[in-house]
């Protein structure tokens, strides 16, 4: 029995041995696990980019009220280097530009600022945007919103272009004027008119098949990133190119839904 009492004791100090190594080395892997994450977690927010803000307008009462300032008459002198690419009418004679006629002065302003800031590239549009002021800018706006979109007999617009597929109007129809609601994708009108127009959204109705179709491409690439709360990029990046080609088409052809010229 003594024999059998010391081969337990023996057996239970080893466990109890035993039991203590496990709850030592258990404690250790714990605080140097804990090391590397809190150390990783450092070391990560250390080498995350900066956060891009997509654009430094806000439309503050200021903002509007500065970009709202233009006087045309001066717009028209300084708009005069913009003819040779826009068009001396506002449209342009080669499709893979935008027109800018009768534009809303809050857009040609922001995008005008967006590309003297970076938040828009263009190794064309850049530079041009650099050489303004903020009141040559808000000229520049007010003599483009201004303009009629009349057909001109002496202009060389390439607006309207054929829509190389009729199928696609269905298409382009029901996402402008509905939308898709199971992607979540608002109607095109709703942000674009004629049915509503939000701050700094262009009017499409008169704007190139080309230009269009290249913007949206580039908005779900991510590449064109100066929309605000990312609301362009979430949309482009969820149609399908089917979809992209037969907005740009319809618009481009002028058979988007469109409230009228405008009356001035």
């Amino acid at each position: 029995m003594l024999y059998r009492r010391g081969l337990g004791d023996v057996h239970g100090g080893s466990k109890r041995r035993i039991g203590s190594a496990v709850l030592a080395v258990a404690i250790v892997v714990w605080i140097s696990g804990s090391a590397r994450v809190l150390g990783s977690d450092s070391g990560s927010d250390a080498a995350e980019p900066p956060v891009r803000i997509p654009s430094n307008v806000a439309w503050t009462a200021g903002t509007i009220a500065q970009a709202s300032s233009g006087n045309p008459l001066r717009g028209l002198i300084i708009a005069r280097r913009c003819d040779r690419c826009h068009g001396r009418e506002g449209f342009s004679s080669s499709p893979a530009v935008p027109n800018l006629a009768a534009m809303d002065r809050l857009v040609v302003w922001k995008q005008l600022d967006d590309f003297r800031a970076g938040k828009r590239s263009s190794a064309v549009m850049q530079p041009i945007a650099n050489s303004l002021s903020a009141q040559d800018t808000a000229d520049v706006a007010a003599y483009y919103w201004m303009m009629p979109i009349a057909p001109d007999p002496f202009d060389d617009r390439a607006f309207p272009q054929p829509m190389p597929d009729p199928k696609h109007e269905a298409v382009a129809v029901r996402l402008i004027t509905a939308g898709d609601g199971s992607r979540g994708l608002p109607p095109c009108q709703a942000c674009h008119g004629p049915i509503g127009l939000v701050q700094g959204a262009p009017s499409l109705t008169t704007q190139n098949a080309p230009y269009l179709l290249e913007q949206i491409e580039a908005f779900a690439s991510g590449r064109r990133a100066n929309d605000i709360n990312l609301r362009m990029r979430s949309i482009a990046a969820q149609l399908t190119e089917e979809e992209r080609q037969a907005l740009s088409e319809s618009y481009g052809a002028g058979l988007a839904p469109s409230a009228g010229p405008p009356t001035r």
